[in-house]
């Protein structure tokens, strides 16, 4: 057990919760001088306030699926998670009920959809990806079904004041962001959830023959992905103002190519909160580079694909190396 101790310490310390790619780093400031060049827009308080913005719903979401990624696992039902919690909690409203209660309800029901992918997966033997994809398309055509697919205005001001209220000039929602992610960079390197989810990845064979009941804490992380996916959706709604069972359609390619562009490997085991925070900026600058140079939004579509197969490669490349060293 203390060889798995030392082990677990040393991928959360060495390639863990708080190691970054010094290439990634190079990247994002590669990229920011580069644009501050080519658009004289780009550098505006204003324009910063709008990357800022944009990147928030992704990056909340993004929390949730880099553990689930960290653990050897995949979660592609995120963006019908986002639309059925802000549908919910915007039923609930209209209902009569209040934001405490519909936001707990909305985050309930994220929990409950990452608790029945984390069953398959882990009791049923589902592999992750066939498992999640039939929740994408299963959550996704509920919302359409319950709703006959219409929107729901929202009208409560303290929702909507998340979206767009300020403290002391910083948007709400950017602040939730923040504090998302320092609770999580807190937790993973001082808490047994997050030294497990990392010999999970690693070796599950190796972390079960440990005494780690990995089917009980693989069911965790997804629920933990499905709470942070519901949050996401939350301030989606809160952005836009509405909720719609066709919300955060796509979010789960923007989700994925920022953790793995972090750095997380989709064998799992590495990966860490912090270069996926980093990740999340070198592609929303380049989002928003390509719209100030207004490129097609459908062209940006195919940069992000490359961006995305340009990272995966890249992991296979460096995994490859280090297995033939």
């Amino acid at each position: 057990m203390n060889v798995l101790n030392s082990f677990m310490n040393s991928r959360i310390w060495g390639r863990g919760a708080t190691a970054l790619n010094p290439g990634l780093v190079l990247a994002v400031v590669v990229v920011f001088i580069a644009l501050s060049f080519i658009s004289p827009y780009f550098l505006t308080a204003t324009n910063l306030l709008n990357v800022a913005k944009a990147l928030v719903i992704v990056g909340i979401a993004a929390v949730g699926e880099t553990l689930v990624i960290i653990a050897g696992g995949f979660d592609l039902s995120i963006g019908s998670t986002m639309a059925a919690a802000g549908m919910l909690a915007a039923y609930m409203l209209d209902s009569g009920f209040g934001v405490a209660a519909a936001f707990c309800a909305a985050i309930g029901l994220g929990m409950s959809i990452g608790a029945t992918n984390g069953v398959l997966i882990s009791y049923f033997r589902i592999n992750p990806l066939i498992a999640t994809l039939a929740m994408l398309a299963i959550i996704r055509g509920l919302a359409f079904v319950i709703s006959n697919g219409r929107e729901i205005v929202i009208t409560n001001q303290t929702w909507l004041n998340l979206g767009t209220g300020k403290l002391a000039g910083i948007p709400y929602i950017v602040l939730i962001l923040v504090l998302v992610y320092l609770a999580f960079l807190l937790l993973l390197p001082r808490s047994t959830f997050g030294r497990y989810i990392y010999a999970i990845g690693s070796n599950a064979r190796a972390a079960r023959l440990a005494g780690i009941s990995t089917q009980r804490w693989r069911l965790l992380i997804y629920i933990t992905c499905g709470a942070t996916a519901a949050l996401a959706g939350l301030m989606l709604a809160a952005r836009t103002g509405n909720a719609r069972p066709a919300a955060a359609m796509g979010f789960e390619l923007d989700v994925i190519t920022a953790v793995i562009l972090g750095g997380a490997s989709l064998k799992g085991g590495r990966g860490t909160l912090l270069g996926t925070a980093i990740g999340l900026i070198l592609l929303f600058m380049i989002n928003n580079g390509l719209t100030l140079a207004q490129v097609p939004s459908f062209w940006q579509q195919v940069v992000k694909g490359g961006i995305l197969l340009a990272a995966v490669l890249y992991d296979e490349l460096r995994r490859g190396r280090v297995d033939d060293g």
